[in-house]
């Protein structure tokens, strides 16, 4: 059946894209799912020989986002690219999305892979996941590099306009506040009260916003693609496409949705996370036209040894708008640690 929902899902994405490329890993790395014991089955894709480096996508995306990476990276290294629980070709649990479990989850990758210590670059989501990854793993993160967006409970995360500096970050906090996503998402299927006699326990109002996007992915994800690019041309076209279908398998939706409304668990699990500095040392991304310097104020919260890199003319889609620009500083970054070994 997942074999049969991939297939539309990549038939859907070429027939709306003719002529025009989306992002697509190497065709040499090898695909495998793995089971987390956290309940969920991981996919993943990876190639490559030499110092392992995990690759963690955003929202709004999937592991194929990290295409231009993956393709330098694995000249001189193994490269591993899960897709995040809920997202793209691995499962859609109906619970698991707050950061600490999903930590686990790409533990189980690493592990299951036979490696142990690993480099960790991550966007977006992919952050948070990464934080927590590193805060419960500290000894089995080389170095970590996060990129243009904020880390639920760490400040400036209940800041906006004083630390943003910038609209396109400013719209970027607002969306991603947890009181916003709170509020939406009481009227996008969260259980509803029992009232005895009308709402028997165990109702749910009814999952509104999977309903109100259903066949108009497209059009929803539009509206992030845009708010937060730096160039209006990117992502282009078949990449849209592509990442809206990805997203528009049964279940995709409430997933990517979940991944929201985990953020108040997630808040709270950081505030206990920084409580100990990580001790990797961190490089903090962020797009000029997005996060720009905010993005290593917030890793100097939680880390002691940030290095911190902006990359000039880019919103928060580093990958479509300055691929090599960013897979530049990302590789400098890693290989500096490889010749300190």
């Amino acid at each position: 059946m997942r074999s049969i929902v991939f297939l539309g899902m990549t038939l859907l994405a070429a027939s709306v894209g003719i002529g025009q490329n989306h992002p697509s890993l190497p065709s040499s790395f090898r695909a495998t799912t793995i089971h987390s014991p956290e309940g969920a089955d991981i996919f993943v894709r990876s190639g490559g020989r030499g110092p392992v480096v995990v690759l963690l996508h955003g929202y709004a995306e999937n592991s194929d986002s990290w295409a231009p990476l993956a393709a330098d990276l694995m000249k001189d290294h193994s490269v591993v690219v899960p897709d995040l629980r809920g997202i793209g070709r691995s499962s859609k649990p109906e619970s698991g999305y707050n950061k600490k479990t999903q930590a686990k989850d790409i533990r189980a990758v690493v592990t299951r892979l036979g490696y142990d210590r690993t480099f960790v670059v991550a966007h977006d989501i992919g952050n948070m996941v990464a934080y927590a990854y590193a805060a419960m793993y500290p000894d089995k993160v080389k170095r970590l590099v996060v990129m243009d967006a904020p880390i639920p409970g760490i400040e400036p995360w209940n800041e906006i306009e004083e630390e943003c500096r910038n609209y396109m970050c400013t719209k970027m906090k607002i969306l991603l506040n947890p009181g916003v996503w709170d509020l939406h998402f009481n009227f996008h299927g969260s259980p509803a009260a029992t009232v005895p006699g009308i709402i028997p326990p165990g109702s749910a109002y009814g999952p509104a916003a999977e309903r109100l996007v259903a066949g108009r992915e497209r059009i929803y994800f539009d509206r992030i693609w845009d708010d937060f690019t730096g160039d209006p041309s990117k992502p282009d076209e078949a990449t849209r496409n592509f990442f809206a279908a990805t997203y528009a398998q049964p279940g995709g939706m409430r997933a990517g949705f979940a991944q929201f409304t985990a953020f108040s668990q997630d808040a709270k699990d950081n505030k206990i996370f920084e409580q100990t500095k990580l001790p990797m040392p961190v490089l903090a991304v962020g797009g000029e036209k997005s996060f720009g310097a905010l993005q290593a104020v917030i890793m100097r919260h939680v880390a002691t040894n940030v290095q911190e890199a902006v990359v000039v003319g880019s919103g928060h889609w580093l990958m479509e708008e300055r691929p090599t620009e960013t897979v530049a500083l990302i590789r400098n970054f890693l290989d500096a640690g490889e010749t300190k070994q």
